[in-house]
């Protein structure tokens, strides 16, 4: 933490900073106009000559343009700040569910009947958004009953809400789904999509093995959230309950959450109500230009503002990538509640290795 006397000094070097140019500014126009004194003893001027203030206008503009990157910078500063403790928030509600269930909550239930920004909701002071969402729907509800997804009547009232703790202020804000009966209709809320999606692991939103027996191959080596649901994958179940105690690659060395994008129009990235969305892979580096991948090449908007995206492929798996604005990488929340920066450019199988539970890789403090 740095000491009083350094954030003293820092001051004292703005305010020279701003000092100079102020006293270059006044002697210039102290010379060019001429003492008071020798004002009376030539002749009175009654103005600025063009010269002077062409001068003049010139010095403004140029402080002006070194102005205004500091402001930006600043700005972003304090925008990296709030995602900061954004994350910091959402770490604390899933540390305290946990401590309630002895677990921690699931990533998703399947699609479209939750994600684990509705399982924490009491623990961000929303305990009425909890007590309004309808959980019962999940396997077993026919297909063509609606209501009781997050789109459904039952819970547009909880899902239409936009959340400022899950919201990132250097996202661009996206609200890019209808409930479905309304959506044919061109009426009702649209719901709107966040910046924070948990850790599903290094392969794919399934959490399948990847490319087996290939020189691509990646395995999946747990990850904190899962379907709550358990399902066959490689052989073995997926899903299910994830405690602390079976994160065996430790909670500090374990990413929980990181930041993703919203997409925008009817792009679905961010759009963490559906579970699909609700998580990001480490399949794709942070920020990368290799395209997520949607189930449906509809729901990707490929304008020059989205990140790359495309249709279900056999070589991109389905799953999408930790991305942010804030230049040169990503925010990420570990599982020990602890906020970390990965850059852009961290090595990729670091990457993975920070977001497999049980993979069992050595890190050093100075990889990420």
């Amino acid at each position: 933490m740095p000491s009083r006397n350094v954030f003293e000094s820092n001051e004292v070097c703005r305010g020279r900073n701003i000092v100079v140019p102020v006293v270059v500014f006044l002697s210039f126009l102290f010379f060019s106009l001429g003492a008071p004194g020798s004002m009376m003893r030539t002749r009175a001027r009654l103005g600025f000559t063009l010269i002077e203030l062409l001068v003049v206008i010139a010095i403004i503009a140029v402080l002006i343009a070194l102005l205004l990157p500091a402001v930006q910078s600043a700005r972003e500063a304090a925008r990296r700040a709030q995602c900061v403790n954004n994350l910091k928030q959402i770490g604390l509600a899933i540390l305290n569910y946990e401590s309630t269930f002895s677990a921690l909550p699931p990533g998703r239930k399947d699609c479209c009947w939750g994600t684990w920004q509705m399982f924490v909701l009491p623990y961000l002071e929303q305990s009425a958004m909890f007590n309004g969402f309808n959980f019962n729907g999940g396997r077993g509800v026919p297909e063509e009953n609606r209501f009781l997804r997050y789109e459904g009547f039952a819970n547009i009232t909880v899902t239409g809400n936009r959340l400022n703790v899950l919201t990132c202020p250097s996202s661009p804000l996206n609200a890019p789904w209808r409930s479905e009966p309304l959506r044919r209709l061109g009426i009702g809320p649209m719901l709107p999509s966040h910046n924070y999606a948990v850790n599903y692991g290094t392969t794919d939103i399934v959490q399948q093995n990847l490319f087996v027996g290939t020189p691509q191959e990646v395995r999946w080596f747990g990850a904190p959230f899962t379907n709550l649901y358990l399902s066959p994958v490689n052989g073995g179940d997926r899903g299910g309950a994830v405690t602390l105690a079976s994160i065996t690659d430790g909670t500090s060395n374990t990413l929980m959450a990181a930041e993703v994008l919203q997409g925008i129009g009817n792009d679905l990235r961010g759009f963490t109500w559906w579970g699909d969305a609700a998580g990001f892979t480490s399949f794709r580096a942070p920020n990368s230009t290799v395209p997520d991948a949607l189930y449906s090449a509809a729901w990707c908007n490929p304008i020059r503002q989205n990140p790359p995206c495309v249709g279900p492929t056999d070589g991109i798996p389905q799953g999408f990538a930790a991305r942010s604005n804030h230049p040169g990488g990503v925010n990420g929340l570990r599982v020990d509640g602890s906020v970390s920066f990965f850059k852009n450019t961290v090595n990729l199988f670091t990457w993975r290795a920070v977001t497999t539970s049980q993979g069992g890789e050595i890190l050093s403090a100075d990889a990420l």
